[in-house]
């Protein structure tokens, strides 16, 4: 299995806003953490191992929901 088949998709359900799928989204670890997926954030250089994105508000809201919040 994939890891990526072993996230939940919180995010990004809708084909008509996201065409293949590949727009920012929020996804969920089976250890109950987080995967942001989005475009790259370069406002500083974050430690070695670590990155950035940047996602959009409504993004963090529609995972909010997905999740009962």
């Amino acid at each position: 299995m994939s890891e990526r088949a072993r996230l939940t998709r919180l995010t990004g359900n809708d084909p008509d806003e996201c065409g293949q799928g590949d727009c920012p989204n929020v996804y969920r670890t089976e250890k109950g953490t987080f995967v942001v997926q989005g475009d790259v954030f370069d406002g500083f250089t974050p430690p070695s191992g670590e990155g950035l994105v940047e996602i959009p508000e409504e993004i963090l809201r529609e995972a909010v929901r997905a999740l009962g919040w």
